[in-house]
């Protein structure tokens, strides 16, 4: 009965997730796949018109303490894009305030390397690919936000992305 009510409450959009004393509101038309580990939840982006792939809007928790400096993980997301003459890619990095949390974004674009990660066993390069990414500040333990995709869907998705992270508040739960 509960994971019914649960279930009800999500699909209306009445259900925020929560992780670390933060919650937040899915945008319209996004769904989690759940959550991990590390990942409090996974949304799948379906291709924009022009694109051969969707990407995933991901919100990592890695716990209080975990995860890197705000500086350290701008420049490590920064550093898995080259531009169009193989150098690193410029990234727009903005402070700002969502709810009176302090967050950092990043927007970068070009040839993507990080879709393997660390324990992959091949590294593999995507061109034309774009990153929105924040890292919300939390006493509790930063939460960290990335969205990767073809240029066509991230530009599609910008909104979504902007809603979602302009959902995020402290829990009152």
């Amino acid at each position: 009965m509960k994971s019914c009510l649960f279930a009800l409450l999500a699909v209306s959009g009445l259900y925020a997730e929560t992780v670390a004393h933060l919650e937040w509101k899915a945008p319209a038309g996004w769904t989690s796949k759940g959550g991990s580990d590390m990942r409090a939840a996974t949304y799948p982006v379906a291709p924009a018109p022009g694109d051969s792939e969707g990407g995933e809007c991901v919100v990592y928790y890695f716990g209080k303490g975990q995860g890197g400096t705000v500086d350290m993980n701008m420049a490590r997301w920064s550093s898995q894009f080259t531009g169009t003459n193989g150098v690193q890619a410029p990234a727009k990095i903005l402070k700002r305030t969502v709810h009176m949390i302090p967050v950092t974004t990043i927007d970068v674009s070009g040839a993507y390397s990080g879709m393997g990660g660390p324990l992959a066993k091949e590294q593999t390069t995507k061109s034309r690919y774009r990153l929105l990414g924040a890292i919300l500040e939390n006493p509790d333990g930063n939460v960290f936000l990335k969205f990767t995709a073809p240029e066509k869907t991230v530009a599609a998705n910008q909104q979504r992305f902007e809603a979602l992270l302009n959902s995020f508040s402290r829990s009152t739960r």
